[in-house]
């Protein structure tokens, strides 16, 4: 897996506060997930994956902006196995930024989930206080 989609995504993945790569299902699969004060508590923000030839991206994203997203982007489809409402599948051919806004979305809802104490242990300030 040494395609350069592949090493960007996941440096940024791992870039967030409390995010680490597990391998429940194998080593065809990186689930990054992120941890407050127990990491046997952590809950997936993404999951990377090559499906044949095809490189892809799992991420959570707003049931709203998930369709307009969908509709603007071909690289875009409802999640593969994931809830179609909730999670989104990327492939390659989007710009690096909008990959990185597309990732940080999917760790702040996430994040926004985990109780209080672990999203202050993880310094997160909230969705609307990132700049």
């Amino acid at each position: 897996m040494g395609d350069v989609d592949y090493e960007a995504w996941r440096n940024i993945l791992l870039s967030m506060p409390g995010a680490y790569e597990d391998f429940p299902f194998g080593a065809d699969a990186a689930v990054f997930k992120v941890a407050g004060r127990h990491r046997e508590k952590a809950k997936m923000f993404g999951l990377l994956m090559h499906r044949g030839e095809v490189l892809s991206l799992n991420l959570k994203c707003d049931p709203a902006l998930a369709e307009q997203l969908r509709a603007a982007n071909p690289q875009i489809t409802p999640g593969y196995h994931m809830n179609k409402k909730h999670w989104n599948t990327v492939t390659s051919g989007l710009p690096l930024e909008l990959m990185r806004d597309l990732i940080e979305d999917s760790y702040d809802l996430v994040v926004a989930s985990l109780p209080r104490l672990d999203r202050e242990a993880l310094g997160w300030k909230g969705i609307v206080g990132r700049g």
